[in-house]
């Protein structure tokens, strides 16, 4: 804050108006630019209670004006710096958004608090809480009254809160004071106890009256001022202070309201009243209205003086009272600025505190008009409230005007009180350098460099004391940094442990010299670096090993790109003292050699293999690209490497300089092309650089040399060389049996590519194509058979195929057995239906001739005629097809080949290709044979696959029933002919062929299992017939325990458990269907238990007495749970019959007559459960009624016809699901004898639901009843 010493108070004598205006004249005035002072329209403020009183004023053409002297009077510093340190330090994490003084500050935060601190800067209170911000929003205005007891905060979400500043206690939330949808702008205590204002973001003000009422606090508004003609941005209530309570100007509760058209000046007190308005005149949009009240001494009388101002030109406005009880409003001389002001403040009575939109403090003396002092205070960054104006917190919902106004606006940031002004801004005022040098006293060096880094980057916090130049702020911080990394380096030499393991040596330096080697590169001081910190490191033969060591990774990032000579020097001989040539590699290749030793250099490479470095030093330290080729490089890194010098890149990275590109390139094709090496012996082969290419990868050299010609457009000169390398390729190549023939293809496929370009300059004679094609189809050679295929299939499809006679290169295929190249051919003639015999003889892809058939049928893109002849192709060679799979010509057929199946099959009579014709075909496909075919397959299947054609009988219709049984019993197929015979309807039968259990083996487990399979059968054939027996027929079908006499005896198990096993088994399924007592009487009267012992028979009947007690438990329980939900019911559908209806009008919903007026006949009245009333004769003349059980069921015509369907058109009433659908018709006629009835009137209700429920009762009732008489 800043505060005034060394100004007197002065008095000045202001003459006044003779002829002061009344009232009346100034509501009359019409508003206009040479008019000075106009009065509120009388529609916005409320005229009744305005008095008579005279309001004095002077013309704003007859007032002096004096502009501020540019020339001023120099007097020393007038304002005094202070810093809220102890503020500033506890709200640097808040967002701040305004404060107000006291005799305590008050601050705003954006998240809805507001921290309170007393004259200490201690921290008294912590009011609101982050929930309660997340629901009003910013805090957007404070006000503490004039006792420091009450504090009003103002939300950007328009709520208004009231505080207790003895404990904190929250007094009042108030959210209808004004609008909803708001800002809170201002909100102002009066010196009235109980009276405050508040101005919203919508222009209104409102006046807020507290009282306490039986203990209720309360809060009453009323509106003062409606945005609707104008909105208020700026409100300043007078303010005395204790020693003038009694001023008689007080008692009036004077307010000032700024608009952004004019001035109003209105006193609340004892009555509302205008007493003044003055406007603007021609201002900027942009510029912000400002006011600010301060009592001043003229002509010995202490009287309450406004100034106020929109631009750059202040007016003043003094208020009194004369000995006769009159107030006057006079103005005064104003003062006019060369800058737009944006806040504007009274330190004393003649002081005041300008802050324009530049952020430049001005302090004025007020009857001199003179400045005295000008501050820059851009460096605080004052809090705007922008936001606030726009009411971005509830949608932006303000004028245009208000919002350009709002974009300077910093009301709630300046505050004024007892001659000190307090500005909030965003920056904290401390010392950062200080803050450095305190974390150096605490020996926390990469703290500091961490905090000074960021101060010279300018995204530190906090900042205060520097320069605001980002030059003059970054060589402050560089020299300081530089100050620090010496420290820490001396610190670093000290510290260090000097006795103990090595390794603990290491990790201290390592731990310290990588931040000076990076702090260094971050101010690009490398003169620091290797200048003055290495030379101090060199001292410690440790510390001087993790120097070199960590410059590895700054040079391997191109951040050091060149070195010192002695630093280069020892790092090379510390890497290759250590083995590290890798990294002596890796740096190599990343720095300006051009101060090194080169033949030093290229030794050590030479020495340690270090080809990559090797050729680097040659290309860059001498301009010398082909000794790496004769002397250095081998295999991949050679084609790479010629590929980077023909493409113009450097190698391992970077680019060769443009003026070397032609040079290179030239000189790479005079290498490439020499007759012999330059050390050959006489043995050695002519060209033999292209030669060891060839050899090593000939398609990548191929296709290095084919990148390369990509460029040679233009260059005639690179056309002879193109030219030159192709000639010798094929001398080398063609007539040389060392190259395999895929080497060969793909010499002729890169040919073929390049001489089927649209600008192909080269010439290759046609017969080499032929003796290529020629060596490449010899039927001679049968090794590398599909090499040679797929190179030369490769040369076609690239193109290559101009170059042959088409005839004789199918002549060659064809006895090559090269059938791709056949295929290849023949579809560029469209002969598909040769294809199809290339697929056959083609062992390799056999498989794929189905969807090649497929495609060819179904696709489009193919004539009728191609297709039939690939359909008759296809057709020929069905026996192939099936022999190959038969599962996908099953498929086939039955797509393409429907109406052919019956001779496909006549002719095949093959099992596999049924058998696949069943399980290969798509779900999806739909295909009828006739029964004659079906009966073959089931014959088929029941000679190779007999364990499928129960399935196949269960999933199939087509076949006869009398053929197929045949069929299954000609193969003894019992369960297959059982399945037939049950399926026919001759039950007897099926059970009979299940009985048959061939006792074939000796096994007794083999004999077991098949009974148990057999058993397993009949019991499930049991089960499925029985339903429709009677009793007697089920005691005699059940009877299968004569199994036991048949075929299969009980003397033959060796396992009496298993037949016991068995016979549980069936007798648990036969009691579902056959009473306990006849089952009981079967056991004893069977042969095989009777003649034996109790005992042996015991288990069995005591399963069967288990099973009883268990189901007879059940159905007891099961009957319970019914009859307790049956009473439920029965319960619940008595009060839905005995409940009345209520009807919701007294008049038929159709004809709308009141059924009370028509007496004249007895008639039925029906009323619904919805609600609805109908005359019995209307509902029958529209038909919504359904006859059924001689009874007529009723819907409501109503609501049936809103549902877009009539009940009469349903098959049956009952199918209705409405809520208004009666689904019963209670037989109750009711007879009301009342005034509002007639008494011959008969009423039928209907309640949903009843018929349904009276017919589920009656349901479960036989249903219980039945159970009863079974059990």
């Amino acid at each position: 804050f800043f505060q005034l010493f060394g100004i007197s108070h002065m008095k000045f004598d202001i003459p006044q108006v003779d002829t002061p205006p009344t009232l009346e004249s100034i509501l009359n005035e019409p508003e206009d630019e040479d008019e000075p002072f106009i009065l509120e329209d009388t529609c916005l403020l409320n005229t009744e209670n305005i008095d008579a009183h005279s309001c004095e004023t002077s013309s704003l053409a007859s007032s002096d004006s004096g502009d501020l002297e540019t020339n001023a009077t120099v007097h020393g510093s007038v304002l005094r710096r202070n810093v809220l340190k102890g503020i500033s330090a506890q709200i640097v994490s808040a967002a701040v958004r305004l404060l107000t003084v006291s005799n305590v500050i008050a601050v705003g935060t954006s998240h809805g608090l507001a921290l309170v601190f007393d004259q200490n800067q201690a921290l008294r209170l912590c009011l609101g809480t982050t929930a309660t911000g997340a629901e009003y929003g910013a805090v957007s205005a404070l006000s503490i009254n004039h006792d420091c007891t009450r504090l009003l905060c103002g939300f950007a979400k328009g709520q208004i809160t009231m505080w207790d500043l003895a404990n904190g206690k929250l007094l009042r939330t108030i959210t209808d004071a004004h609008p909803p949808g708001t800002a809170i702008l201002h909100v102002k205590f009066t010196d009235h106890p109980a009276l405050a204002v508040c101005n919203d973001s919508g222009g209104s003000v409102f006046e807020l009256s507290f009282r306490r009422v039986m203990g209720m606090r309360t809060c009453e508004s009323r509106c003062l001022f409606s945005g609707s003609k104008g909105e208020v941005c700026c409100v300043e209530p007078l303010h005395a202070g204790p020693e003038l309570k009694d001023h008689p100007i007080t008692h009036y509760s004077l307010l000032a309201m700024a608009s952004l058209t004019k001035i109003l000046l209105i006193g609340l007190k004892p009555s509302l009243k205008v007493w003044m308005t003055f406007p603007y005149g021609k201002t900027d949009p942009a510029s912000v209205p400002l006011l600010a009240w301060q009592f001043v001494a003229v002509q010995k009388t202490i009287n309450p003086v406004l100034a106020f101002c929109r631009g750059d030109t202040i007016h003043y406005l003094l208020v009194k009272k004369d000995e006769f009880g009159i107030i006057h409003v006079i103005k005064q001389r104003q003062l006019q600025l060369n800058c737009d002001l944006i806040s504007l403040s009274w330190i004393n009575p003649r002081t005041l505190v300008l802050l324009d939109s530049t952020e430049k403090l001005r302090v004025v003396d007020r009857p001199s008009q003179e400045e005295l002092e000008t501050v820059d205070m851009a460096e605080l960054q004052l809090v705007y409230n922008s936001s606030h104006f726009k009411s971005l917190a509830t949608g932006g919902n303000v004028s245009q005007a208000l919002a350009l106004v709002g974009e300077k606006t910093c009301y709630q940031s300046v505050c004024s009180y007892a001659g000190q002004i307090m500005y909030l801004g965003t920056k904290v005022n401390s010392d950062v350098l200080q803050r450095v040098d305190h974390l150096l006293k605490q020996e926390k060096f990469m703290e500091a460099l961490s905090l000074a880094w960021s101060l010279h980057e300018g995204t530190a916090k906090a900042v205060l004391g520097l320069f605001a130049d980002p030059a003059k702020r970054k060589g402050v911080v560089a020299d300081k940094m530089v100050e620090i990394l010496l420290q820490y380096v001396d610190r670093s030499l000290k510290k260090c442990p000097e006795q103990g393991k090595i390794q603990v040596m290491e990790q201290h330096f390592q731990d310290m010299v990588p931040v000076m080697v990076d702090y260094c590169l971050l101010l690009q001081r490398t003169d620091l670096l290797f200048n003055q910190i290495y030379p101090r490191l060199v001292e410690n033969s440790v510390a001087r090993g993790v120097f070199l060591e960590s410059l590895e990774p700054y040079i391997l990032s191109e951040r050091i790109g060149c070195l010192t000579a002695a630093v280069m020097r020892d790092l090379l001989s510390y890497f290759q003292e250590n083995g590290m040539m890798d990294s002596v590699e890796g740096c190599l290749v990343h720095m300006d050699i051009t101060n090194l030793d080169i033949q030093q250099v290229v030794q050590m490479c030479w020495d340690n293999q270090l080809y990559d470095a090797m050729i680097y030093v040659f290309n860059s330290g001498m301009n010398d690209y082909i000794s790496p080729m004769e002397h250095v490089v081998m295999g991949n890194k050679l084609l790479v490497y010629i590929s980077c010098c023909l493409a113009g890149r450097a190698y391992p990275l970077g680019d060769i300089p443009e003026d070397l590109v032609p040079q290179v390139k030239n000189q790479v094709f005079e290498f490439l092309i020499r007759l012999h090496s330059v050390e050959a012996a006489q043995e050695e082969e002519v060209y033999p650089y292209i030669r060891t290419l060839l050899h090593f990868d000939t398609r990548e050299f191929l296709n290095v040399l084919a990148l390369t010609f990509e460029d040679f457009k233009n260059d005639k000169r690179a056309l002879e060389y193109q030219q030159r390398i192709v000639d010798i390729l094929l001398k080398v190549m063609v007539d040389n049996s060392d190259f395999t023939p895929s080497q060969v293809g793909c010499l002729f496929t890169f040919l073929a590519r390049q001489l089927a370009k649209p600008d192909n300059t080269l010439f290759v004679n046609r017969k080499l194509f032929d003796q290529v094609l020629e060596f490449l189809c010899s039927p001679d050679d049968d090794s590398r058979h599909t090499e040679r295929q797929q190179v030369l299939l490769e040369l076609l499809q690239v193109g290559g195929v101009v170059q042959f006679d088409e005839e004789r290169l199918l002549e060659l295929a064809e006895k090559a057995e090269f059938y791709q190249i056949c295929e290849f051919m023949y579809d560029k003639k469209h002969l598909y239906n040769k294809i199809v015999d290339c697929y056959l003889k083609d062992p390799l892809r056999k498989e794929e001739l189905f969807n090649y058939i497929h495609n060819i049928l179904s696709m489009p893109g193919y004539s009728s005629e191609e297709k039939q002849l690939v359909w008759v192709k296809a057709l020929q060679h069905i026996k192939d097809l099936v022999s190959i799979n038969s599962a996908k010509t099953a498929e086939l057929v039955a797509v393409h080949f429907a109406d052919e199946v019956q001779s496909i099959i006549t002719s095949l009579q093959v099992f596999f290709f049924c058998n696949s014709f069943r399980e290969g075909l798509n779900p999806q496909t739909v295909l009828r044979l006739g029964p004659d075919l079906h009966e073959l397959l089931v014959d088929l299947l029941c000679q190779f696959s007999p364990q499928q054609v129960t399935a196949f009988l269960k999933t199939s219709q087509d076949y006869r029933l009398e053929e197929a049984i045949q069929i299954t019993e000609k193969h003894k197929l019992h369960e297959a002919a059982a399945y037939l015979l049950e399926k026919k309807g001759n039950v007897q039968g099926a059970f009979e062929v299940l009985l048959q259990v061939e006792e074939t083996g000796n096994e007794v487990q083999s004999l077991l299992r098949r009974v148990e399979e057999a058993l397993h059968d009949i019991i499930a054939l049991c089960q499925r017939s029985s339903h429709g027996l009677n009793q007697q027929q089920r005691e005699n079908h059940w009877c299968i325990m004569n199994l036991a006499e048949g075929p299969v005896s009980p003397d033959c198990f060796s396992l009496p458990s298993a037949l016991k096993e068995l016979t549980m088994k069936v007798l648990n399924s036969m009691s579902s269907f056959i009473a306990p007592p006849a089952i009981i009487q079967r056991i004893l009267q069977d042969p095989v238990y009777g003649k034996g012992k109790l005992a042996e028979i015991q288990g069995l009947i005591l399963g069967m007495l288990e099973t009883f007690n268990y189901e007879q438990t059940l159905l007891e329980t099961t009957t319970n749970l019914l009859n307790s939900d049956l009473h439920w019911s029965l319960s619940h559908l008595r009060k839905a019959v005995s409940r009345g209806l209520h009807p919701r009008q007294y008049h038929c919903n159709i004809c709308l007559q009141q059924y009370k007026r028509r007496q004249e006949s007895e008639e039925e009245i029906i009323i619904f459960s919805c609600g609805h009333l109908y005359h019995c004769q209307c509902l029958q003349r529209k038909e919504v009624g359904v006859l059924s059980e001689r009874q007529y069921s009723w819907s409501c015509y109503k609501c049936t016809s809103n549902q877009g369907s009539r009940p009469a058109d349903r098959p049956s009433a009952e199918s209705s699901r409405s809520r208004s659908t009666s689904l019963a018709q209670v037989s109750q006629t009711v007879t009301f004898h009342n005034q509002c009835v007639h008494p011959n009137m008969k009423i039928l209700a209907y309640s949903p639901c009843v018929q349904r429920q009276l017919k589920q009762r009656d349901n479960v009732h036989l249903l219980l009843s039945a159970e009863g008489r079974a059990h």
